[in-house]
């Protein structure tokens, strides 16, 4: 059981003994191996790990919490909308699907939404900082970027760097609820080194043209320039390829199927 302060909602219990010993090993695990990938790249900082629970119900969700796993990632609105409302108030919560305007509000008024790591349009982000309130913390964005070219994957094409400094810059400039931390992308199937270079040059790049005296990037680093107070984080790899992305630089991986295990729902999405 777990130990935070933070109230349990009592509708949430654990899934089953045999269910919540399989997350926790699994979770166990894949902590495990990211620890191992990460190491030779002495950077010093610790990546981060999102739990992709889209499709998986919230008891199993609340036993990986009991685990010490905090952040969580999820596709679609209402099911993170529902999740959020009976899970504790200290889950960081990621939204990884495509953000549609007409669920920016909804998903705005999530007051522990801690990212949306698929902005792709002005459009979007005006939306959410209209809607995110005042008295919550700044709603931490990644834009998404297609790195592999394939029209089924959502972002700005990677080759769009005018495309993407205007975004970015519309974000810091315009957006003051929100705070850019970052670049996303989903990438190929086996496009692995190629996909996380392209993401790791276009996050370089545009380190270099955002505004020095604007709010952007998150926690303190070298290399990939800052705004006051940070560095812009790559959030690559999932469970095929994380280990892969970790070598390649990634602050944020995107676990799911390698925790959660299969999705029935799947066919034909990426698969976390």
């Amino acid at each position: 059981m777990s130990t935070t302060s933070s109230p349990l909602i009592t509708s949430v219990p654990l899934p089953s003994p045999e269910r919540t010993a399989e997350l926790h090993t699994s979770l166990s695990e894949i902590r495990a191996r990211m620890a191992a990938a990460a190491a030779p790249s002495s950077s010093g900082r610790s990546p981060t790990l999102v739990a992709v629970s889209k499709y998986k119900p919230a008891v199993d969700v609340r036993a990986c919490y009991d685990a010490g796993q905090r952040d969580f990632g999820e596709n679609y609105a209402q099911e993170l909308v529902e999740k959020a409302a009976v899970l504790p108030r200290d889950v960081r919560w990621h939204f990884i699907g495509t953000v549609q305007s007409n669920k920016a509000k909804a998903l705005a008024s999530i007051e522990n939404l801690y990212a949306v790591q698929t902005l792709a349009s002005a459009k979007v982000a005006d939306a959410l900082n209209r809607h995110r309130q005042a008295d919550h913390a700044p709603l931490r964005v990644l834009i998404q970027l297609n790195t592999s070219a394939e029209e089924a994957k959502g972002g700005i094409d990677a080759g769009a760097e005018e495309q993407l400094a205007r975004l970015a810059t519309h974000v810091v400039r315009a957006c003051p609820r929100l705070r850019l931390v970052g670049l996303m992308t989903i990438g190929a199937a086996g496009g692995g080194e190629e996909d996380f270079a392209k993401l790791r040059g276009a996050r370089d790049r545009l380190a270099r043209v955002l505004p020095d005296d604007g709010v952007w990037g998150e926690g303190e680093g070298e290399g990939a320039g800052g705004g006051r107070g940070g560095r812009l984080l790559l959030s690559m790899g999932m469970s095929d390829d994380f280990e892969l992305a970790l070598n390649a630089g990634a602050d944020i991986v995107r676990v799911g199927t390698g925790i959660f295990g299969s999705r029935s729902a799947e066919e034909g999405r990426a698969t976390y």
